[in-house]
């Protein structure tokens, strides 16, 4: 066995505890049932150095997350392997803590998350490229996780408009929000999270780099923000900029043209021992990452936020018709 006996001896103790209904978070895992889809190679081939070899697939509480982590489990089938789906994990640092305890062997993680959550940088680094290196450098030398290369879905903030506003009003970037509101102050109402209000890489920061007016600046919850924007509550709400209701919705998200907000590149991630011992597996979700982008995963989370589908349907569809896997 290649964990040998203290990673079953975990694995048994987490499945107790939620037998028992105890306190799960003490694993810090969701024990969840088999994918029951029967799936096979499609322009990912069998891989025979992975064939029957036991994957942890581990991810967050949120839906993209979620749907990252059956695109990985159904992938890594598809080559040969017995993926165990672990996703759904409490809180980002239950999932770091299980993935660097050997309770996940991989889960998606985001640029940004890693340098300033995990290696706690004070300051995020501008451009997409130079903010996975660094997190890729350091996340290694210090803790031995290594870093695969990123997507392009990068999970970031940015403010949202109704598609009719933006129309309306020539709007597409920042510089362009700036530029307008300048002309017409009283169109500057914004709805943001508490939260994002008053830290400086929130409207603090964001105002100072644009330099645009607020007339009124409204605090909600971060769901209910869309719909105040849809309803006209307000003309600006503060989104991320991956979340599948912005296309459910019919909003368009404005360009951070002068990249104040930090990148936060999904990428898939291991442990170094595990990355020596399957290198298979970086090839095997290489393509994979290259086909993702934030058009991609934005329809992907509108299909479970939005239409009420099942995120591993979701993305056993996704695979299927772009080609990586078939079902039978």
């Amino acid at each position: 066995m290649r964990h040998g006996t203290s990673r079953a001896g975990r694995r048994v103790v987490c499945a107790l505890v939620a037998a028992v209904s105890l306190l799960v978070s003490g694993c810090g895992l969701n024990v969840n049932a088999a994918l029951p889809f029967d799936v096979r190679p499609g322009s990912i081939h069998h891989v025979p150095e992975l064939d029957g070899v036991e994957i942890v697939v581990g991810s967050k509480d949120f839906t993209e997350n979620v749907v990252l982590g059956y695109i990985t489990q159904l992938a890594l089938k598809a080559a040969g392997a017995n993926p165990i789906d672990f996703t759904n994990i409490t809180g980002s640092n239950g999932a770091r803590a299980a993935l660097q305890n050997g309770q996940i062997d991989l889960m998606w993680e985001y640029t940004g998350t890693g340098w300033l959550s995990y290696l706690g940088e004070d300051r995020p680094l501008s451009s997409e490229r130079e903010q996975y290196e660094a997190v890729r450098k350091a996340d290694l030398e210090r803790n031995g996780l290594v870093w695969l290369p990123y997507s392009e879905v990068n999970n970031t903030y940015g403010f949202a408009v109704t598609e009719a506003y933006a129309e309306k009003h020539g709007l597409r970037t920042m510089s362009d929000v700036t530029n307008f509101l300048e002309q017409n102050p009283e169109e500057a109402v914004f709805c943001v999270d508490t939260e994002f209000a008053n830290r400086p890489d929130g409207m603090p920061g964001v105002q100072a780099t644009y330099g645009f007016p607020i007339t009124d600046m409204k605090t909600f919850g971060s769901g209910a923000i869309y719909a105040a924007v849809v309803n006209d509550t307000c003309n600006f709400g503060e989104v991320f900029t991956t979340d599948g209701r912005i296309a459910g919705l019919n909003l368009r998200v404005m360009e951070d043209d002068k990249q104040f907000f930090p990148q936060y590149n999904a990428s898939l991630t291991l442990r170094q021992d595990f990355h020596e011992q399957y290198p298979q597996i970086a090839e095997v979700m290489a393509p994979i990452t290259k086909a993702l982008n934030n058009d991609e995963i934005i329809e992907l989370n509108k299909q479970v936020d939005v239409d009420g589908r099942d995120a591993a349907k979701v993305a056993r569809d996704w695979l299927v018709s772009k080609g990586f896997i078939t079902t039978p």
